[in-house]
């Protein structure tokens, strides 16, 4: 990690000259360094020292063209790229690829960057040379980041600091077992440097009421392929059919009521496997796998983007499996105004059950 120290400084002497106003895009390269919370007893093994590593971002300023740039304070969007080392030979090294949106507050000196994407693992668990790694079970994981960090841009020509608070978590959504993911908590200092001499300039901010009475109806099939939690099982497809109202209030904000139907096959699998592997304490194996939830959710719109949050309850359970309530963390995708895709973790909590990819219309 001296290395990568001795590259971020020499970073910061080598782009130390140019022009001091902000350009249309910029670069930034952060240091981190943190810890892995123990948020589930089973990786306390796998937690050895303070993971750390680097991310490295491209970004694109808006300049107020759109209304969504406008009522967003003028984020940037872009791209990153995140090596981390996570300190623990059986859970190796991660290299993670983002797209993010960075927002502002507080006269644009706070920075919140929301990314997501997709991480490989450096070393997945293997039931030969890697039976220790229960985190990843495969070596693709989905992957958020958020960043929390002061700005200061410009502070040397076209150089400027950023220092704040850094989550990352990788999980494959119970696409294959085990896993129990990871989550890092951690510090990071960085500088940025603006890349260009086209200054941006941001359009004044204009005035556009829309209405927004009324409710729209949603209709989304899900689907994808997840296991049972005994390692080495097969994948089983599971679909989800969900019907809801939403009512917009304003511009940003969506609130959602709906019900789902449930449909798993690694579920059937998880009954028949508990009522013969556990005769001490059997399953029912005729109980029915098919389970209907209801819930409460909020959509966060950007642009074509949505950011989905909902919370669950089965009406219709008759399995116990990782309990009654469920909660749903999701992106949309507008390709038309009513017309969207769909990209989301269901989970027990902290425990993911599957990931989700889906289409579905807003009437």
């Amino acid at each position: 990690m001296n290395q990568i120290l001795g590259f971020f400084f020499g970073c910061m002497v080598f782009f130390g000259f140019s022009q001091e106003n902000l350009s249309s895009s910029f670069i930034d390269i952060n240091y981190f360094k943190g810890n892995i919370p123990l948020h589930n007893p089973d990786i306390l093994h796998l937690i050895k020292g303070h993971p750390e590593g680097v991310i490295l971002g491209w970004n694109r300023r808006t300049n107020g063209k759109k209304e969504w740039q406008q009522r967003y304070n003028y984020p940037d969007y872009g791209a990153s790229f995140m090596y981390q080392d996570l300190k623990n030979e059986a859970l190796g090294n991660t290299f993670g690829f983002y797209g993010h949106f960075n927002f502002y507050f507080f006269k644009r000196r706070f920075m919140l960057r929301v990314g997501q994407g997709i991480v490989v693992a450096s070393n997945p668990y293997d039931k030969d040379s890697n039976p220790k790694n229960i985190a990843f079970g495969s070596k693709l994981l989905g992957s958020p980041y958020l960043m929390l960090n002061y700005k200061k841009p410009n502070l040397l020509g076209p150089i400027g600091l950023q220092t704040g608070l850094v989550f990352f978590h990788a999980s494959n959504g119970n696409f294959k077992a085990p896993n129990t993911s990871v989550n890092t908590v951690s510090l990071n200092i960085g500088v940025n440097y603006d890349l260009d001499t086209k200054e941006v300039v941001y359009e004044e901010p204009t005035e556009n009421p829309t209405d927004y009475k009324g409710f729209k109806y949603n209709f989304v099939i899900r689907s994808g392929v997840s296991q049972t939690d005994v390692v080495g099982s097969a994948q089983f497809p599971f679909y989800t059919l969900s019907a809801y109202a939403d009512k917009r209030i304003n511009f940003f904000s969506a609130f959602q009521l709906g019900v789902e139907a449930f449909f798993s096959k690694a579920l059937e699998e998880e009954i028949h496997y508990r009522s013969v592997a556990f005769p001490e304490n059997p399953s029912d194996p005729n109980a029915d796998y098919k389970r209907v939830g209801g819930f409460l959710g909020y959509e966060l719109f950007v642009n074509n983007w949505s950011i989905v949050t909902q919370l669950g309850y089965y009406l219709y359970y008759p399995y116990d499996f990782e309990g009654r309530v469920y909660n749903r963390l999701g992106l949309k995708y507008y390709f038309s105004k009513k017309w969207f895709g769909a990209f989301s973790v269901k989970s027990h909590l902290a425990k993911a059950e599957t990931l989700e990819f889906g289409i579905g219309i807003r009437l």
